[in-house]
């Protein structure tokens, strides 16, 4: 961050030296906002800056337009107008972003900054008998005759950011009092236990139409198809290519190809699913991904003799049986996959230094934490990969429950148990939209009652380095623990706000859900 002496990008005016000179000059710098022109003391502002892109905040108080990405660290930007009362306004050029810095910097939105100017304390009066159109506790004075105007009021942001953030200050104390490390941590241990050893976890695809499955535990993430694929020389067709994640050379595959379908170009639905078998990562292209499933081993059947083949077309060794036999699951086998040639081909193309940074990279180390990434709307939002149960379509119809929870939107039958259903826009206070085809429902175990959540659609399965989370801007008591970090993706120009699905359940509801589970 720069530090208030620094240059402000871009204001229009030139910032001279901080603080007082020798005849007790002060330095201001003047903006607009509404009809008013108002002033704030040099030494606060961090800098100024365009008003940058930003991330919406569900559960947020109204005056935070959001959160953006100031060179790596997560800033809070404020909305001026509304902090004041005045109407609305979309920012546009002159637009500019001024950033508070009393501990915790806030970008406050402007509608425009004048310039900087040295006010000789003989301007300087108090408010008695001076009308204004702002709150009087949240002005420190007002400055007469100077920058071309006859009054400029000095907005005391430190007040500003007391009343309408307070909450923010204690949050920060009580978390630094508990341990800022403790906050998510008991997502994972309990998920351990999550899943039997009478079941399987599965990822399931589409490929031309027929759906697949591979054992989660074989995934290491699921991405989006790169714009940019490096054509490898003489391989077999089934090999698309290499791509570079995140500083490490990843061979693709085309399962269309290699199952001996037509191909197809990829489109925004396809997805690259990493897997990682003895020793090495390979990207699987499919057409796209469907759900994580939990099969019970009483559904899944070893492939009939008749049907199983030898060779490279080994890959499918079991099929499960759901939803009363209308969907039909074939299982791949990634260590009868990784035997086939055109696996081994593509692992045989990457030379010296990219096989070398694939196998430092190959698995989820304790520099990084796996998330599921679902998207609400335009925000993208995570969860601990090992925190979810299962991801399944949302059914035509959900039955509803009498005098349930507000934000219950009924229950489904999963495999013979009663799932409650809540919409997740609901739980953060967002619109509704209308369901949808894209839309999937995220199952948690929350304090051992199951329970389903309606998302727009599930994006990926992605590994964040642990350097890239950080705790998010403490904004409200609601989304302080259930919005409680955020994986700031500088790069890829991407903030994914992790939600801690043990907070999903208000405390109030938690009893209800459970009646309605039993």
């Amino acid at each position: 961050m720069s530090t208030p002496n620094s240059s402000m990008q871009p204001s229009g005016a030139a910032v001279p030296d901080e603080g007082d000179n020798a005849s007790g000059i002060r330095q201001y710098v003047t903006f607009m906002a509404g009809d008013e022109v108002f002033a704030v003391e040099m030494a606060p502002v961090q800098e100024i800056i365009r008003v940058p892109e930003v991330v919406r905040v569900p559960m947020a108080p109204h005056t935070l337009e959001g959160l953006a990405n100031l060179r790596g660290h997560v800033l809070p930007i404020v909305s001026l107008r509304r902090a004041l009362g005045f109407a609305e306004r979309v920012s546009d050029d002159s637009s500019r972003a001024v950033v508070i810095n009393y501990g915790e910097p806030l970008g406050f939105v402007v509608d425009r900054v004048s310039s900087v100017v040295g006010v000789d304390p003989s301007k300087m009066e108090g408010l008695d008998g001076v009308g204004c159109t702002v709150d009087a506790d949240l002005l420190s004075g007002i400055i007469k005759d100077v920058g071309g105007h006859a009054m400029v009021m000095v907005l005391n942001f430190q007040k500003l950011i007391d009343q309408e953030f307070a909450h923010i200050a204690r949050m920060q104390r009580d978390q630094q009092a508990a341990g800022i490390s403790s906050m998510g941590s008991g997502t994972t241990a309990t998920a351990q236990h999550l899943v039997s050893e009478d079941e399987l976890h599965l990822v399931s695809f589409d490929v031309a139409a027929q759906e697949y499955a591979i054992a989660i535990s074989d995934v290491q993430e699921i991405v989006q198809i790169p714009e940019t694929i490096i054509k490898v020389p003489r391989s077999q067709s089934h090999v698309l290519g290499v791509m570079t994640l995140r500083n490490r050379l990843l061979p693709l595959v085309s399962l269309r190809s290699m199952f001996a379908l037509d191909r197809r170009a990829s489109d925004e639905s396809s997805r690259i699913v990493v897997v990682s078998v003895q020793g090495a990562s390979v990207g699987v292209v499919v057409d796209n991904v469907n759900e994580v499933l939990r099969v019970p081993q009483k559904l899944v059947e070893p492939m009939p003799p008749l049907l199983a083949r030898e060779g490279d077309m080994a890959d499918i060794t079991e099929i499960c049986s759901i939803d009363g036999g209308k969907r039909l699951v074939s299982i791949i086998s990634t260590d009868n996959l990784f035997r086939h040639s055109a696996i081994k081909d593509a692992l045989a193309n990457l030379d010296a230094e990219g096989q070398r940074l694939t196998d430092r990279h190959q698995n989820t180390g304790p520099d990084d934490e796996q998330v599921v990434v679902f998207r609400l709307g335009t925000e993208e939002f995570g969860v601990p990969i090992d925190s979810v149960q299962e991801i399944v379509r949302v059914p035509a119809e959900l039955t509803h429950v009498p005098k349930a929870p507000a934000a219950v939107e009924g229950v489904i039958n999963l495999r013979g148990q009663v799932l409650p259903v809540m919409d997740l826009r609901r739980r953060l206070g967002l619109n509704g939209v209308a369901r949808n085809d894209g839309q999937r429902i995220v199952v948690f175990m929350i304090q051992n009652v199951r329970t389903g959540f309606i998302v727009d659609s599930v994006a990926e399965v992605l590994k964040v380095p642990l350097h890239a989370i950080e705790p998010a801007p403490r904004m409200s008591d609601a989304q302080s623990s259930l919005l409680a970090r955020m994986a700031n993706l500088e790069k890829q120009k991407r903030m994914l706000q992790l939600l801690e699905p043990s907070h999903l359940l208000a405390d109030a509801d938690l009893n209800q859900v459970a009646a309605i589970s039993a």
